[in-house]
């Protein structure tokens, strides 16, 4: 009986994996229905739930260990009782791990982070570099582990892509649905790690696949709640920060206030992003100067920073400790302007050192001490009708995350449920609004598309700019033995005229060739290697050039609108 009762079992279970295998083989051949990519966002979110909360829980416990403390939550209140040799050496250490890290597992030792993700979402049917992806999520670890002063939702929300990028490949998925996953994994990922579900899912939808379509939100809205499940399971359902009471608006009377805050705000958060590009092209031209191994950046930078964490311990990490000093304004009105001015320091040094993390968590950092500092002075001068002053710092720290991310929406809503106070929105979104329209003009939009843009990857002007880069000459021309072919003399005297155009360039450098030798084809030539000639491989045809812009036009705006 045991013996029948096993082959029975075994056989049921040689079944279950058998059909297991053609239900993935079928999702593969015909594409996911609606009730499967609904299963499939579900798993995607708890999987990058569970990311989110290992690389949390993980930076909790290195540093936990390397500055010898368990509450890692007041950490820079520890950090000042330690040796100041320590503070110095362990952001070198870091730098070195994280420098020899990105040389072996990156082509070009940089951090992936959500730029990338937007970029894989907009140019590579929702797909990120993998390897890179692992290697960059390690070295944020490590980063943010021994005192380096970004934020965590950056490494989190591309390694959520990463498991998006498997999944999507596994299941041979185009262009639609692998954004819709990716989508699904950035909402899980933003919400676990701020136990924000709404916040999470209009980040996925405004800052990534930067649209509302309709049929992403169901998927969406299901991986950020499993995501948020995860964070809750963990940490219950408890707010980031804790505000005290009494934080009253005076309505009409201090909206004028928070209109200035706002644009503030917006100044501030430009400065902000400035630093860190400027800090970025002054690391770049010491490296070439100095040939300078790029495993070496990072730990120059750690050296740096341990120098600044040994007067201002604050700067270290995420620098929650602060915020929430600010946000209950537990800080003086000097206080709060030095500490804004030495985190976006310390920021710039660690995004110019290459050693990873992301830009959220100090915008809100600078945010809440810029709100605070405005506060004070306008309810210092104005105290009879003005509420509190740490409403300004709540205020100001939507506003200039709002302004960095280019997200007023989302960054309204994770700001409301960070803090668990949803009595002073107009406040915040009056403030918000000014702050992303002013730092949207001053930049590219906001500093991941700016971040793009000084990469040559024009996202920030929309489809009519980017989808030119994702068609290559050699793919749309006609070779001389197709239909309608270009006169190959023609083409050699275009040639011997410099009017050509290579085969691995793309339509955004043939659409001005065209416009200025005004004619219907240019020649199409392999580059050529040391002295040799020219060699023509076909030509690229206005006409068909204009085609394929239109008909990726069109699937994007249909995608936009579905």
């Amino acid at each position: 009986m045991p013996l029948q009762l096993g082959k029975v079992l075994a056989s049921a279970a040689a079944q279950s994996v058998q059909a297991g295998r053609d239900a993935i083989g079928l999702v593969r051949r015909q594409g996911p229905s609606q009730f499967q990519f609904w299963l499939i966002a579900l798993a995607i979110g708890v999987a990058a739930g569970l990311a989110a909360l290992f690389f949390r829980k993980g930076i909790d416990w290195l540093q936990s260990t390397l500055y010898g403390t368990e509450d890692v939550a007041h950490l820079h209140s520890h950090a000042e009782s330690l040796p100041w040799f320590w503070i110095l050496m362990l952001p070198i250490l870091g730098g070195l791990i994280t420098g020899v890290v990105l040389h072996v597992f990156t082509p070009d030792g940089r951090v992936r982070s959500v730029a990338d993700v937007i970029e894989g979402a907009a140019m590579h049917d929702g797909r990120v570099e993998g390897k890179a992806g692992i290697a960059s999520a390690f070295a944020s670890l490590v980063t943010l582990s021994t005192g380096g002063s970004t934020g965590r939702e950056g490494p989190v929300v591309h390694m959520a892509s990463v498991i998006s990028s498997w999944v999507s490949e596994r299941l041979h998925a185009d262009g639609i649905t692998g954004r819709d996953l990716l989508g699904c994994a950035v909402a899980a990922a933003v919400s676990a790690s701020f136990n924000a579900p709404i916040a999470g899912a209009l980040f996925a939808l405004e800052v990534v696949l930067r649209h509302f379509a309709v049929h992403a939100f169901a998927p969406i809205v299901i991986a950020s709640v499993a995501g948020t499940v995860i964070n809750r399971l963990e940490f219950g359902g408890v707010t980031e920060f804790h505000l005290p009471e009494g934080n009253t608006l005076e309505f009409y009377v201090e909206l004028p206030a928070f209109l200035m805050l706002g644009l503030l705000c917006g100044f501030v958060a430009f400065i902000l992003m400035r630093a860190v590009f400027i800090a970025e092209d002054v690391g770049n031209q010491i490296q070439a100067g100095t040939k300078m191994p790029r495993w070496m950046r990072p730990a120059l930078a750690g050296a740096l920073l341990g120098g600044l964490a040994i007067a201002f311990p604050h700067i270290i990490g995420v620098g929650y400790e602060t915020t929430s000093a600010a946000l209950t304004g537990q800080l003086l009105w000097h206080e709060a302007i030095v500490f804004a001015v030495l985190k976006v320091i310390a920021v710039a040094i660690t995004m110019a050192g290459r050693m990873g993390g992301g830009m959220f968590s100090p915008a809100l950092m600078v945010g809440a001490l810029t709100g605070l500092a405005f506060g004070l002075i306008a309810t210092g001068v104005f105290p009879e009708v003005s509420g509190s002053h740490t409403l300004y710092a709540l205020a100001g720290m939507g506003a200039v995350a709002a302004a960095v991310l280019g997200a007023p929406i989302s960054t309204t809503m994770i700001v409301f449920e960070l803090t668990g106070d949803w009595q002073t929105g107009l406040a915040v979104m009056v403030a918000v609004s000014l702050s992303t329209a002013l730092a949207s003009r001053l930049v590219d939009r906001s500093f991941f598309l700016t971040q793009l843009e000084r990469r040559d990857i024009h996202l920030a002007a929309g489809p009519q700019a980017y989808l030119l880069a994702m068609f290559r000459a050699d793919t749309l021309m006609r070779k001389p033995q197709d239909p309608g072919a270009a006169d190959p003399q023609r083409c050699a005297e275009m040639v011997e005229d410099g009017i050509f155009i290579h085969a691995h360039a793309t339509l955004e450098q043939a659409m001005p060739l065209f416009e200025k030798a005004g004619t219907p084809f240019l020649p199409v030539i392999a580059k050529p290697e040391n002295d040799e000639a020219p060699r023509i491989q076909g030509a690229l045809f206005h006409v068909d050039a204009l085609k394929a812009f239109n008909r990726a036009l069109a699937a994007t705006a249909a995608e936009e609108h579905s």
